[in-house]
């Protein structure tokens, strides 16, 4: 093989991985943990807390919705992390 088919073999295997990175507007839970390092528990589990801002989108599949987690959230997590915790009211009567 030459230098100049290897080069050719090479530029063809970037473009595939250039495709594959480009952003999306919108990420599965199951996307979003594969990009983050974490399960999809704890994915989902962070968008139930709000410790991610996600929706609930409504695919026509079965009986629950699945979150849908933004581009411009997954750079917001990149850049700061999760979102603080919500607080709890200590008890009905404010004390």
């Amino acid at each position: 093989m030459t230098v100049e088919e290897r080069l050719t073999r090479i530029e063809a295997l970037l473009a595939v991985l250039a495709e594959e990175q480009q952003a999306r507007a919108w990420y599965t839970v199951e996307e979003f943990a594969r990009m983050v390092g974490r399960s999809r528990f704890t994915c989902r589990e962070w968008c139930r807390l709000g410790r991610i801002a996600a929706r609930k989108k409504f695919s026509g599949r079965g009986a629950h919705a699945s979150w849908a987690i933004s581009h411009e959230e997954y750079e917001r997590h990149q850049r700061e992390g999760l979102r603080p915790r919500a607080r709890r009211n200590e008890s009905a009567d404010g004390t």
